[in-house]
């Protein structure tokens, strides 16, 4: 009777064991499947097909919900030109993500706080001006100037949010206005 008890108790680690292995495969499958399917929506929504630059943009989690997002990106580089992000360049900077329609909450929103996290890095500079080249192909003069002037509007808020010297002189700073300058190039006639 003992030696079935603990044949019992054998089978019921083996079964254990290997339902655990099988959920670790069925995990790595998903894995594999969930990073194969945004390379490929990410390369019809942008209409980039390099593959670092959309693998960049996979290991940033930028997906079409998120897309609209990383189209702000380059406002992150101006919230952090001076080292730092300070709370009245966060708040511009979430004050234009709310103008585009990234409320809190939503995958948009929490994408730009990941973002805004670390200083910027420059595959991620780099996907962007890829991104923003590959839209231009598809917009017509008049539009890119709308998505250039509507992008700088919303960067020099961020870049106007500090700075200065008690108020006076130039909010902006050199590196802010080199932020601006490569946006404005980025959607340039």
């Amino acid at each position: 009777m003992s030696s079935d008890l603990f044949e019992q108790r054998r089978k019921g680690f083996e079964n254990e064991f290997f339902a655990k292995r099988d959920q670790q495969l069925l995990e790595k499958i998903r894995g594999v499947l969930s990073k194969e399917h945004p390379r490929e929506t990410l390369k019809k929504a942008t209409g980039i097909q390099d593959d670092k630059v959309i693998e960049t943009l996979v290991n940033l989690n930028v997906n079409n919900d998120t897309l609209a997002a990383f189209a702000l990106y380059p406002l992150v580089e101006l919230a952090w030109a001076d080292g730092k992000v300070d709370e009245r360049e966060r708040e511009a900077f979430f004050r234009a993500a709310a103008e585009i329609g990234l409320s809190e909450g939503s995958p948009g929103h929490a994408a730009l706080k990941e973002f805004l996290k670390d200083t910027p890095r420059e595959e991620a500079r780099k996907a962007w001006f890829a991104w923003s080249a590959e839209l231009n192909k598809r917009l017509d003069p008049a539009e890119r100037k709308k998505v250039r002037e509507a992008l700088l509007q919303r960067a020099r808020a961020v870049a106007e949010a500090t700075g200065g010297f008690l108020g006076l002189g130039s909010r902006i700073t050199a590196g802010e206005q080199r932020v601006l300058d490569r946006i404005a190039e980025a959607f340039a006639d």
